[in-house]
């Protein structure tokens, strides 16, 4: 009897203890789950901030050897951004704006007031033409060279007439630069010939920031970097005027992330330029513009020039080729 009651003992702890034993295995493996889960989580938010990270790589190269030459540093402050000027001519981009969207086909059912209209925008055009003339003669062409133009402000090569200059304040002088689009039909007729040995107006009145340098690298201070640079960066203030240097045709008009909205220019003859950083472009692609007209205004510069602050970027080329645009300026 004690042997059997023994017997029996012994069966309910073997029983017990297997049940011990397999509910421990069952919280391990509730344990082990858990951490699979968590580890691929973890693996699938590594993945996403790789792919990211890969996206957002700047599209800068870094350019081998030692630099010759620095170029000079913006010192100071920069104004800061002032109201838009494309609000306070209201006029100009109200009234030039119905010739914008169909500025080379002109004729449909309400011929006669297009016709009208564009009438007195040729004549606008007509009379800044005539004020850039007058200033461009009394400006000359600066006898220190480029030298003297990377030292001094473009509009300081000469003594301007207080109301010669296409660049001014619109907010001052109501509307010295016609607006791209204005006297569109006049303008269909330009003949486009740019030889060599012309020269052209600088869009903004400026320092230049940065120079043009395809033979060797300068520093950009924003980037901390030593590069090449195709074009110039000249110094200007939010919402200015920019002019079109010279009589042209719009081949393009874009955005991109290095120089912000930019106007690609032909000028005739193989040559075309490059205005950046601007914002309110009123250049429309196949239009004709007279030298003078509005493009667009200055933009708060891209994070590409932060500390060069706003500015234009300026190329000219030639045959396809960037060539250094300080020697077609005035």
């Amino acid at each position: 009897m004690n042997k059997s009651f023994c017997f029996g003992k012994n069966i309910t702890e073997v029983i017990k203890v297997k049940e011990k034993v397999n509910q421990m295995f069952k919280d391990k493996l509730t344990l082990v789950m858990l951490v699979l889960g968590l580890l691929t989580i973890v693996s699938a938010a590594g993945v996403m901030t790789l792919r990211k990270s890969r996206t957002e790589e700047s599209p800068y190269l870094n350019m081998e050897g030692a630099p010759e030459h620095l170029a000079d540093e913006a010192g100071g402050g920069r104004n800061a951004a002032g109201d838009s000027d494309a609000a306070r001519e209201g006029g100009l981009s109200d009234d030039g704006g119905s010739l914008l969207a169909d500025g080379g086909e002109g004729e449909n059912g309400n011929a006669g007031g297009l016709e009208a209209a564009a009438d007195d925008a040729a004549e606008e055009a007509g009379e800044a033409a005539g004020k850039a003339a007058g200033a461009n003669a009394s400006k000359g062409r600066a006898d220190d060279g480029k030298a003297g133009k990377r030292t001094e402000k473009a509009d300081e090569a000469g003594s301007l007439d207080g109301d010669s200059s296409l660049l001014a304040d619109s907010g001052e002088n109501g509307a010295d630069a016609a607006p791209a689009g204005a006297g569109a039909d006049a303008a269909e007729g330009l003949m486009l010939e740019f030889a060599e040995g012309q020269t052209m107006a600088w869009p903004v009145s400026g320092n230049v920031l940065l120079d043009y340098s395809m033979d060797s690298t300068i520093y950009f201070p924003t980037l901390e970097q030593y590069k090449c640079n195709p074009g110039l960066v000249i110094q200007s203030d939010v919402s200015q005027p920019v002019a079109a240097p010279a009589n042209a045709r719009v081949l393009e008009t874009g955005t991109n992330e290095e120089i912000g909205s930019y106007v690609v220019l032909d000028l005739g003859d193989d040559y075309a330029l490059t205005c950046g950083q601007l914002k309110e472009v009123q250049a429309v692609k196949g239009e004709y513009l007279e030298k003078g007209q509005v493009l667009g205004y200055v933009a708060e510069p891209t994070k590409y020039y932060t500390l060069e602050g706003p500015n234009v970027f300026f190329k000219v080329t030639k045959d396809g080729k960037a060539v250094d645009p300080l020697d077609y300026l005035e």
